[in-house]
This record gives C-alpha cells, sequence and structure tokens, in this order.
C-alpha cells in the first residue's frame, strides 16, 4: 500500500480584525426539564416585552427599519389556540418543549416557526443554567387557595429577592 502524507498549514494573525462572525456571541436557551429550546443572537432580557402577557419580543423577519433577529428554535408546534383579549381575539400558534410538553412560545401566524412578523417567548418558560429554575418562572402565579385543599399543606414561597415564606397550614 502508498504511504499516505497529508501536510496541514495553520495561518493566524494577530493584527487582523474579529469579523462580524466571530464577535456575535450567540446565547442558548433551555426548558426547565434541561431540554435544548433556543439559540439567539441576543440575550432575551434586552429584547422588549408584550403589554398583554409580558412575553419577550422577537422580531423574525426584517421590517424597513429593523433587522430580523437570527435565532433557531426547537420545539415541537400544537394546537391553535384563540385568546380572549380585551381587544377582541388573538390566535396564538404556539411551541411546546420536546420533551416535558411544557408552553415556551407562540406566534401569530400558522408553522414554521419564523414565518410571520414576531415570535413571542413566554416569561420563565427558558433558561440560560441548564437544570436550574429561572427567577421568574412562577411570577404571576395564582395564590394557593387552601380551602380547595387536603387535610394539610406545607411549602415554601420564594420570591425574586430570595425570601423565603413557609407556609404550613392544617385543616381542622
Amino acid at each position: 500500500m502508498p504511504k499516505v502524507v497529508s501536510r496541514s498549514a495553520v495561518s493566524s494573525s494577530t493584527d487582523a480584525r474579529p469579523t462580524a462572525s466571530a464577535a456575535a456571541a450567540l446565547r442558548v436557551y433551555y426548558c426547565i426539564c434541561g431540554e435544548f429550546i433556543l439559540v439567539i443572537e441576543r440575550s432575551l432580557s434586552a429584547l422588549p416585552k408584550r403589554q398583554t402577557d409580558g412575553a419577550t419580543i422577537i422580531r423574525c423577519q426584517d421590517s424597513g427599519t429593523e433587522n430580523a433577529i437570527v435565532l433557531k428554535l426547537n420545539a415541537i408546534s400544537t394546537d391553535p389556540v384563540l385568546v380572549e383579549r380585551s381587544g377582541g381575539h388573538e390566535r396564538q400558534y404556539r411551541f411546546s418543549c420536546p420533551r416535558c410538553n411544557l408552553l415556551v412560545g407562540y406566534q401569530s401566524t400558522p408553522p414554521p416557526v419564523k414565518s410571520g412578523p414576531y415570535l413571542y417567548i413566554l416569561s420563565g418558560a427558558l433558561t440560560q443554567m441548564q437544570g436550574q429554575v429561572p427567577k421568574d418562572a412562577f411570577d404571576g402565579e395564582a395564590a394557593l387557595n387552601l380551602a380547595e385543599a387536603g387535610d394539610s399543606i406545607s411549602m415554601v414561597v420564594r420570591d425574586g429577592d430570595a425570601t423565603e415564606l413557609n407556609i404550613i397550614s392544617e385543616r381542622a
């Protein structure tokens, strides 16, 4: 058999300017269950929030003044839902985690992802630390109704300031 010889040369320059692709830092977001869901070029906290439900607004298509945000969403589409709003109704084409089926976002047009002008990511659905629940995961949740509970309840409630409130209730 003939002898195979391979050669390679690596060239680099410390004087060269970084390219736009090298300077762009991609951010990875995970579902609460740990499944990879979103890769995006900007931080979700730096994007605008929707007033109706606090969801993060991601521009998916170029407009005259703004460019679309580069992203990849790893989620499954679910059946559309009609949501009642103060000004009428809104049809949401929802996306959920492929592992645990947690609702992570929606858009106003039928799938595929990025077929409409905006994609909305629900507040508290994603985290940058895999396996860690985001601080805003339980924001806006209704308080536990003790009248509907069983004989005793024990739970710990933490707010955004890391304040803990232990609640223990026993039915008489």
